[in-house]
């Protein structure tokens, strides 16, 4: 089983003919300018969003912020809720191949970005680099993070090293850009992803997607890389940008065949040299329209970046012109691919119709998809929240939902998702764990988007027929939701909400003596 490692694990594990790491020319970093704001382990975590970032940009992180500013627009809300942003750049790191990854933070951070990362199926351990108010203030953790990099890199066992700073050490200056950027040939890369500066963990997966795409496209423009494992297409491919369900790539890929195209990597991927392969396409799908920094880099790459993704009959019809388009693909080629492909979309959406009302919401990034795919099913839609910000590649999914009657709201919060569960009284909500507890309280069927929706697969007329039959099972249940809540009416609540009036162990001692005051032939 997979488990922590502090700095002195890290130190026991390296090999013994190794000779202590070289000594850096780096000066070691000058402490914090405002080193009251964030001493203290674990109680800069409760000082606010605006202290930390006021002692983030004193310390010299005000690019590093504005970045995420630009990248990660707030509004209307300055932040959703939703888990710690880390967890998605740690997830990312650990789902690579050779890649090691390291915490710096609070401990209590640590602990709990660790436990969701093994709940999830981590399967491989996750370095931390403790700290004190001394260490964090007199920039000794910065020479113990340079000191775990070294023993991890020297272990000959990776191809790269993730650093992540959490809130304390970000707000604290803790230069992880003063790391060395390779080790031996093993590829160091440190990012900041605090609470207060990166709205959302979907987001975080592009801070890191976007470090890692910025060095790979270096390292390629430098000279030769390293191919993919099962070599280049023979056919010119599109990267896809964005996590989804393992079946949808494959489903894309069938997609692009006949217009004389494949299906490139998925970013963030699953080993270094796919990021060369992801670089090395003719054009990118931006299927979660919200990886600002990774698509920085494929256009600086020179690559054509296309919104929206592959979903329903009008989803899959536009996608496959923009494609065509982007890659240079003759018009009569679009058409007679959009001939073959569409009318089993068009016949799978038919086969299984949904009717009923929706409310839909979640922090995945693919929730306009979704809604997409309902609503060309039959399902009413009204409302679609998510906690991702707007952007210019989510305005197909966008315009199309709202020219239909959906009002859909970036960067949602909790208070809005719950506004419109309440509003519209929908026959099946759609959305996060709270939403869906709401909703199942008051008796209505509830899924959660995570791992009922975004875990099944949206593309082509699997995608239809998949998502129907969740859904329309779903909303069947409301007579058994109807039930079960009038069989527990009350129960948890007002006097049955466990508050006692007296003692029970009172109550059984007074009924304990009076049996024994009785004759024995009494007694029942």
């Amino acid at each position: 089983m997979a488990v922590s490692l502090d700095i002195a694990d890290l130190r026991a594990r390296r090999r013994p003919t190794e000779a202590p790491p070289a000594p850096e020319s780096a000066p070691a970093p000058e402490p914090a300018s405002a080193p009251e704001l964030v001493s203290a382990e674990g109680s800069g975590c409760h000082g606010g969003k605006a202290t930390l970032r006021a002692a983030a940009e004193a310390a010299g992180l005000s690019e590093t912020l504005a970045t995420y500013r630009r990248d990660y627009p707030a509004g209307p809300h300055d932040q959703p809720q939703s888990m710690c942003p880390a967890f998605g750049a740690l997830r990312v790191g650990l789902r690579m191949r050779r890649t090691a990854t390291l915490l710096s933070g609070s401990a209590c951070c640590v602990y709990g970005l660790t436990f969701t990362a093994h709940f999830y199926g981590a399967r491989r351990s996750v370095g931390y680099v403790p700290f004190n108010s001394e260490t964090l203030v007199t920039g000794k953790l910065f020479e113990d993070i340079r000191e775990a990099v070294h023993d991890v890199a020297g272990a000959g066992e990776h191809d790269a090293v993730v650093v992540i700073n959490l809130c304390v050490p970000t707000a604290s200056g803790v230069p992880l850009r003063l790391l060395p950027k390779a080790i031996d040939g093993v590829r160091i890369i440190g990012i900041d992803v605090p609470g207060f500066g990166v709205p959302t963990h979907a987001e975080a997966k592009d801070v890191l997607a976007g470090a890692m795409l910025a060095y790979a496209r270096q390292e390629a423009e430098r000279g030769p890389v390293a191919a993919p494992r099962g070599g280049r297409s023979a056919r010119p491919s599109v990267t896809l940008l964005g996590e989804m369900f393992p079946a949808d790539p494959v489903v894309i890929g069938g997609l692009l065949e006949p217009l004389g195209l494949a299906a490139g990597p998925v970013v963030p991927t699953r080993e270094w040299r796919e990021l060369y392969a992801a670089l090395d396409g003719a054009a990118v799908a931006a299927i979660h329209p919200f990886y600002a920094a990774s698509i920085r880099e494929f256009e600086a790459a020179g690559r054509p970046v296309v919104g929206s993704a592959p979903v329903g009959h009008d989803g899959t019809a536009d996608w496959l012109e923009g494609i065509g388009k982007a890659c240079d693909v003759a018009p009569e080629v679009v058409a007679a691919a959009k001939a073959r492909l569409l009318p089993p979309i068009r016949a799978a959406i038919a086969a299984n119709p949904i009717r009923g009302r929706i409310t839909l919401s979640g922090y995945e990034g693919s929730e306009l998809l979704v809604a997409r795919l309902l609503v060309e099913s039959g399902a009413e839609v009204p409302y679609v929240g998510t906690a991702c910000p707007r952007t210019p590649w989510s305005e197909p999914d966008r315009a199309w939902l709202e020219a239909r009657g959906v009002a859909v709201r970036f960067r949602a919060s909790l208070e809005d998702d719950l506004a419109a569960l309440a509003a519209f009284r929908p026959d099946l909500a759609i959305g996060t764990t709270p939403v869906v507890q709401r909703a199942k309280e008051g008796g209505t069927p509830a899924l959660y988007f995570t791992n009922l929706i975004s875990a099944r697969p949206l593309m082509g007329a699997a995608g239809a027929g998949s998502l129907a039959h969740v859904v329309n099972a779903a909303m069947g249940n409301r007579d058994r939701f109807a039930a079960m809540r009038g069989f527990f009416e009350g129960v948890g609540t007002g006097h049955a909400a466990g508050i006692w009036q007296e003692r029970p162990q009172a109550k059984a001692a007074v009924k304990v003596a009076r049996a024994a005051e009785r004759p024995i032939g009494e007694m029942a």
